[in-house]
């Protein structure tokens, strides 16, 4: 009896509070393999930590440590190139459920843009796209195609200064949006 009444609060509270956008539940699909190309093009491998270019220590393709010596990482120093691929599928879970769960279903992504928005996920973090205007512009309805060519590019910089490397990467992440497709990726759930 307790347990159906904290059932139907937590519901309750849950559609109240996080709204439809944030309800929704499904397995983010996996980007295909011009967005693992492109990711691994400005993400250089890197078989043991070091500092990236704004000094967060890293590893293989842009894991970003989170402990000491990067412990975290369930595989053995130096990565290998199967090790960094293990990686870095493990790595993209997140933004690609950032991307998913985040818009809300009446947005429409091909699997190219969504690869690009899952890319900028990866580069930025998760805290950083939702609360970021192209998210608010897609949410609104607005074209993903016109969205992302004017968002995109105002990602560019680390600690205050342009990058050269990001501007060079949310070119490519524009590039790749743009590419024609009748494959879709989301919604990806109802």
């Amino acid at each position: 009896m307790y347990t159906s009444i904290l059932i139907s609060i937590l519901a309750t509270l849950s559609t109240t509070v996080a709204g439809p956008v944030q309800m929704r539940q499904c397995n983010a699909p996996n980007v295909n393999p011009a967005t693992l190309a492109l990711i691994k093009e400005f993400e250089h491998p890197v078989p043991s930590p070091k500092p990236d270019p704004i000094g967060y220590p890293t590893v293989g393709y842009g894991h970003k440590c989170t402990s000491s010596g990067c412990s975290e990482v369930p595989y053995p120093f130096p990565l290998t190139e199967t090790t960094m691929n293990q990686l870095l599928a493990s790595d993209l879970k997140n933004p690609q459920g950032t991307i998913t769960l985040r818009t809300s279903s009446d947005v429409v992504l091909n699997e190219y843009q969504y690869g690009a928005l899952v890319s900028w996920a990866f580069n930025v973090g998760g805290g950083n796209v939702q609360s970021s205007t192209l998210l608010k512009r897609l949410n609104a309805g607005e074209d993903p195609d016109t969205v992302i060519a004017e968002e995109l590019p105002k990602w560019t910089k680390g600690k205050g200064k342009t990058l050269p490397g990001l501007v060079r990467r949310r070119a490519a992440e524009i590039s790749l949006a743009q590419r024609a497709t009748t494959v879709g990726a989301l919604p990806a759930c109802g």
